[in-house]
């Protein structure tokens, strides 16, 4: 998949969720939002789109989000927090209270 042809992630709001569509396939990133915090809560990837970076996708578009939206970030979901801590530059935005306060 060169980056002429790479799916563009697509930011529903309204829905809560960040979109990859592939084909007929669907990866997607769910969050809530409370207060001034971004819970990212689930990133699913079917089989079909794995080991393509679609994930890694969806969570980097849902933390430059939460930047240009002056949001702190609480990772809910696993994937979310190991890629936030295999790239230090999203570290800043973490919640220092883990979204309790």
């Amino acid at each position: 998949m060169n980056n002429a042809e790479s799916p563009q992630v697509l930011h529903h709001a309204n829905a809560r969720r960040f979109e990859l569509h592939a084909g007929e396939s669907m990866a997607r990133l769910d969050y809530r939002l409370q207060n001034h915090t971004i819970v990212l809560a689930h990133t699913e990837v079917p089989p079909e789109l794995a080991g393509r970076g679609v994930g890694a996708k969806l969570v980097k578009a849902a933390l430059e989000y939460a930047r240009e939206s002056g949001l702190t970030v609480v990772p809910l979901c696993s994937y979310a927090a190991a890629y936030i801590g295999r790239n230090q530059q999203y570290q800043a935005l973490l919640d220092p209270s883990g979204g309790k306060g």
